[in-house]
């Protein structure tokens, strides 16, 4: 049986994001991947020139044409940055029941803010609810919550009990844009928690951890893994990956991580 994951994300013209990074992470992870695109960006290793969001309506006809045909098994969100967009998205996932993971994307790596005003609250009040997972770094999970980024353990778990509240049934804040020789992930669930850590990387070909990462989650998902074991899987991955970076001569900014480090 074929393992099928769909990425409903934004276009990174430069390659090392958005629906063209979780493409490579299907494919590297030996999964099939299908696409919904939300959005258009002109961006490269040194940032995001100009952004234009797709129709609500093709957004909503590219949701019906793949689950009408493919059977998909897990599927992954990134950039959703107009409010439109998440309530079409939304609405073409009315009565979805298999996994979903919710890369709330907000900002580029190169600080280049992604979504308009108003589409956090959608972000929060519409798809979150839904997510199997939610997956957002230290300043995502700031923004989503409406506190101060997270600086310790304490508050980052004070954090995901609050995602928790509006409807997320798993939660993953990420600790890679924190300090120290660890980066340390945590996945809380409400009932239990769980920290995967791994050493800090000094890299500057890290553009498209987060979606890397989240598309590696869903690819494992979509292979039938349970939660807690897709997550290590896929944070090993991204590890290797950035780690294999350094061998990639992409652009002149912040390079992408070596999607494809175990073949090339």
């Amino acid at each position: 049986m074929t393992a099928i994951a769909l990425t409903i994300a934004g276009s990174d013209s430069g390659g090392g994001a958005g629906i063209q990074a979780d493409l490579k992470t299907f494919s590297a992870l030996g999964v099939y991947g299908a696409s919904v695109i939300t959005a258009i960006t002109a961006q490269n290793t040194k940032g995001v020139t100009a952004i234009e969001n797709l129709s609500p309506s093709i957004i909503s006809a590219q949701i019906d044409a793949v689950l009408s045909d493919i059977d998909v098994a897990a599927i992954k969100i990134g950039m959703v940055s107009a409010v439109a967009a998440i309530e079409s998205i939304a609405n073409g996932l009315r009565g979805w029941d298999r996994a979903l993971v919710i890369d709330p994307v907000m900002v580029a790596t190169s600080g280049d803010r992604l979504l308009e005003p108003g589409a956090i609250d959608a972000l929060r009040q519409v798809l979150l609810p839904k997510a199997t997972l939610v997956t957002p770094n230290l300043a995502e999970s700031a923004l989503l919550t409406g506190r101060p980024v997270a600086g310790d353990a304490a508050e980052m778990v004070r954090q995901a009990e609050l995602l928790l509240a509006v409807g997320a049934s798993t939660v993953l804040i990420k600790g890679g844009h924190g300090s120290g020789s660890e980066s340390s992930d945590l996945l809380c669930d409400g009932k239990t928690q769980e920290w995967f850590s791994s050493p800090r990387i000094a890299t500057d070909n890290d553009h498209g951890t987060g979606c890397t990462l989240a598309a590696a989650i869903t690819a494992e998902l979509a292979k039938g893994e349970i939660l807690a074991d897709a997550v290590a899987h896929a944070k090993d991955y991204l590890t290797s990956a950035m780690l294999a970076g350094s061998e990639l001569r992409v652009g002149r900014g912040r390079g992408p991580v070596h999607h494809f480090h175990r073949w090339w």
